[in-house]
C-alpha cells in the first residue's frame, strides 16, 4: 500500500499525494506555477474569475448552448413518447428514449467545425465531469441489458429515473463550478421526480406514462430555463 504524503508550505496550502495523485498533482502544479509567476491575491481572484468566465462562454454552441441541446431535445422526445404510447398503447415508443445521444452527436460535430478556442482548467473539470457521468449512462444502459437477458425482462424504465440523478448531479457540479447558482439549485426538481419514480417501483405497482411529461418538464426547469439566463448573462458581458 503506497503511504500518503502531504506537501504544505507556510501559507499552509496542501496537496494530498496518494493512489490519487492524478487528481491532486495538477492543483499542485498550478499552485506553483501561481507563485513562480508571483501573482498578489488581487491578481489571482482576478485570473480565476477569467478563467470562470472563458467556462461560461465555452458552454455556448452557435445560438443557444449545451444545456439548450439537451433540454429542447428531452422536451420533443417526452412529448413525442408519451403522444405514441397515450395513442397505441404500446410502450414500445419509449425506445425513442435512445434519441437522446443525438445532442452528443450535435455538439460533436460544430466543436469539430468550429475554430479552436481557449480551454481552462474550469473547462477540463466540467468535462471530466460530464465525461465520468456519460459513463454511468451507458454503463447503466449495459447493465440493465444483461440483467434483461438473464432474467427475461429489459427494466429499460430505470432510466428514466437514473437519468435524471445522473443530469442533476451533473448540472448542478457545473453550477458550482461556474458559479451560476440557478444551476445548483433547479436539478433539486429532478431529484424530487427521480425519487418519486424510484419509490413507485415497487412490487405491484406500474409504470405510468406521464412519467415521460415529468422526465421533460424536469429537463425544462434545470436546463432550458438556466440555458437561456447562461446566454443571456453571456451575450450582456460581450
Amino acid at each position: 500500500m503506497q503511504q500518503t504524503k502531504t506537501f504544505f508550505n507556510e501559507e499552509k496550502f496542501f496537496v494530498f499525494h496518494s493512489n490519487h495523485s492524478l487528481f491532486y498533482k495538477p492543483f499542485y502544479k498550478y499552485y506553483h506555477f501561481m507563485k513562480d509567476l508571483n501573482f498578489t491575491e488581487k491578481e489571482s481572484l482576478e485570473l480565476i474569475s477569467q478563467m470562470i468566465q472563458q467556462s461560461k462562454k465555452n458552454l455556448e454552441i452557435g445560438d443557444g448552448n449545451i444545456l439548450l441541446y439537451y433540454g429542447y431535445t428531452a422536451i420533443i422526445l417526452a412529448i413525442t413518447v408519451y403522444t405514441l404510447v397515450h395513442v397505441t398503447h404500446d410502450a414500445v415508443w419509449s425506445s425513442i428514449w435512445f434519441l437522446m445521444f443525438l445532442p452528443f452527436i450535435l455538439i460533436s460535430v460544430a466543436n469539430n467545425r468550429s475554430k479552436p478556442q481557449v480551454t481552462t482548467h474550469i473547462d477540463k473539470a466540467i468535462n471530466s465531469t460530464w465525461s465520468i457521468l456519460g459513463w454511468l449512462f451507458l454503463l447503466s444502459v449495459v447493465i440493465i441489458a444483461i440483467f434483461g437477458l438473464v432474467v427475461g425482462t429489459f427494466y429499460f424504465s430505470l432510466m428514466l429515473p437514473l437519468s435524471l440523478l445522473y443530469a442533476g448531479i451533473g448540472i448542478s457540479i457545473t453550477g458550482v463550478i461556474i458559479n451560476f447558482k440557478l444551476m445548483i439549485y433547479t436539478p433539486l426538481v429532478a431529484f424530487i421526480a427521480a425519487i418519486y419514480m424510484l419509490i413507485s417501483l415497487i412490487p405491484g405497482s406500474f409504470i405510468s406514462n406521464w412519467w415521460n411529461l415529468l422526465f421533460g418538464a424536469s429537463f425544462l426547469i434545470m436546463m432550458i430555463i438556466p440555458g437561456h439566463l447562461l446566454n443571456h448573462k453571456a451575450k450582456e458581458s460581450c
